[in-house]
């Protein structure tokens, strides 16, 4: 793993973490995961913006308001016709069990607050670790479609590797401290480098350390 956390700290320096979320508050910081499922991020931040332009973004106001209007606010984030149940049901949980804070939530051990955020309809692996990650401050390693990609491309992991895998191997290989920064990091370079189809093998900064068998075919052509 000694490769891995060499490029890491090269992708570091190259591609720094970009952060829009630093003023939210924890149930904003949960309404925006659920919002950048499967969409890029100048979508999710488009579709929360419309949303807090038209609520505010707290249990009690998002609980009361209509599927159709929330879906209405997050229609450039994508797939708002489950994201907006998702978002009610969220705020109505979070309303009920409770009692619309979430600051209980954040002093709970990190293994407990994880089993009870996934306990709720919505939150998944990835929703979850990056609350721990960016609102409780612990060293989860959260991961989304860059870093799976990147993960088997650099044989880190097995083709068929399922969400847990994939986060053992990064944390295994990234010291704790290092890791939300480097997790942003490498989404970034995921973004505009080591993308799904048509990668930038061409300029790639740790193209001599990647194991991906099908790198020489991009390289070539680029």
């Amino acid at each position: 793993m000694n490769s891995i956390s060499n490029r890491v700290d090269r992708i570091l320096e190259l591609f720094p973490a970009r952060r829009w979320y630093t003023a939210l508050t924890p149930f904003e910081r949960l309404v925006s995961t659920i919002l950048s499922q499967n969409t890029s991020r100048e979508a999710t931040i488009k579709g929360f913006e419309n949303l807090r332009r038209r609520f505010k973004i707290v249990p009690k106001v998002l609980a009361e308001a209509t599927v159709e209007d929330i879906r209405e606010c997050i229609k450039p984030s994508g797939l708002y016709n489950s994201k907006a149940p998702r978002i009610k049901e969220l705020a109505r949980i979070i309303l009920n069990e409770y009692e619309g804070n979430l600051d209980s939530l954040t002093r709970l051990p990190p293994h407990i607050a994880r089993e009870s955020l996934l306990k709720i309809p919505g939150v998944g692996f990835k929703t979850a670790d990056v609350f721990l990650s960016t609102v409780c401050g612990t060293d989860t390693f959260p991961v989304d479609t860059h870093l799976t990609r990147m993960a088997k491309r650099w044989n880190m992991v097995k083709a068929n590797a399922t969400y847990e895998h994939i986060r053992v191997a990064f944390e295994a290989a990234i010291p704790g401290e290092k890791r939300q920064n480097a997790h942003l990091s490498l989404i970034e370079f995921g973004r505009e480098i080591c993308r799904a189809r048509q990668p930038k093998c061409a300029t790639c900064p740790i193209y001599g350390e990647c194991e991906w068998e099908r790198k020489g075919d991009f390289k070539a052509g680029a």
